[in-house]
């Protein structure tokens, strides 16, 4: 039984969901076109129409993950297409977006959305060349922790990490329940490790341009995406992704896979779409100390008797996680204003 539209005038190329329609996953978005995988391992080249029925209102028709089904156009003098129209996108589990304001998109969506339906965020970072950030490291995981996503972070060019430093960096990281792995894309330590955490998972794959995110992608994934040069002046890299992709990571002689998406930057993560009041659930390590504070709805800035403040005079929690988390609350706050 087929699932009907009902637009003010019925178009030519109008089309209803049927349930005979093919299964697949979007892995990228070329223009107007989305190239989907399906189960059998096969990629048709699709399209979507004014009819194509959602699941995700005021949110961005389709996108890389998207579960969705699918019509293959008739073949031609017995020639397979390969080509197909986009009947249904299956409801989102999780997203990567953005939000935006109606008045200025042509569409009209609220939600600007990157890549969907992910199971983990890898956070890609490195040891130097740029250095580590540890304020975009906890913005990144503030956002994890909105999603609901499991973090992994990463420490890369570990090769480069003469004074043993990885340890230090790391260990906060660990104690707060977080998985790490150091790796080096120059000498390949640490890379099957990676893939293994990769393996029966969709995630995508963020960070600061010039962190060496490409070529990990390029490794795990055997893809020749292009990657980016440090300036010598600024010791920064060019951001070489300008769509979101996603690529299969499989284990060799297995059958087993996972998806990786690559995503464009960090603007993704700017975490407009969280309350303010939302943050302070963010940060895991608050979670033992906020019940102490003396009022429920304390945001542990300026209110007095709070417990989480207390500990950070104390030493129990890290002060930089703190001013992360401070950071982010101003960045709220100015939001609202």
């Amino acid at each position: 039984m087929s699932k009907k539209l009902n637009p003010p005038l019925r178009r030519k190329n109008f089309v209803t969901f049927d349930d005979s329609d093919w299964h697949g996953v979007i892995y990228e978005v070329r223009g107007p076109y989305y190239l989907v995988h399906t189960p059998q391992g096969e990629t048709y080249t699709c399209k979507t129409l004014r009819t194509t029925l959602s699941e995700n209102p005021n949110s961005t028709l389709a996108v890389v993950g998207d579960r969705v089904r699918f019509r293959p156009l008739e073949e031609r003098n017995d020639v397979a297409l390969h080509n197909g129209i986009i009947t249904f996108i299956e409801k989102r589990r999780s997203a990567l977006s953005r939000n935006r304001e109606r008045r200025r998109n042509r569409s009209g969506e609220t939600e600007h959305v990157i890549a969907s339906n992910i199971d983990q965020l890898v956070i890609i970072t490195s040891i130097t060349d740029p250095p580590f950030r540890p304020k975009l490291v906890d913005r990144y995981l503030a956002f994890a922790e909105f999603e609901r996503l499991t973090a992994l972070l990463v420490l890369n060019k570990i090769d480069l990490d003469t004074e043993h430093l990885a340890p230090s960096l790391l260990k906060l990281y660990n104690e707060l329940g977080y998985d790490t792995l150091t790796v080096s894309a120059q000498t390949g330590e640490g890379i099957e490790q990676l893939r293994q955490k990769l393996i029966g998972k969709t995630s995508v794959l963020s960070g600061h341009s010039g962190v060496g995110k490409t070529t990990l992608i390029n490794q795990l994934t055997g893809s020749s995406l292009p990657t980016g040069e440090l300036s010598e002046k600024t010791r920064k890299g060019a951001h070489t992704t300008s769509n979101a992709i996603m690529l299969v990571v499989s284990q060799p002689h297995s059958n087993e896979y996972g998806y990786v998406i690559d995503t464009p930057g960090i603007r993704e993560f700017s975490l407009d779409g969280i309350a303010q009041e939302e943050l302070r659930h963010l940060f895991v390590e608050f979670r033992k100390y906020a019940p102490n504070c003396v009022f429920s709805s304390c945001t542990h800035t300026t209110e007095p008797d709070c417990a989480v403040r207390a500990a950070v005079e104390r030493g129990d929690i890290s002060p930089m996680r703190y001013e992360s988390y401070l950071t982010l609350f101003a960045e709220a706050q100015e939001r609202k204003s």
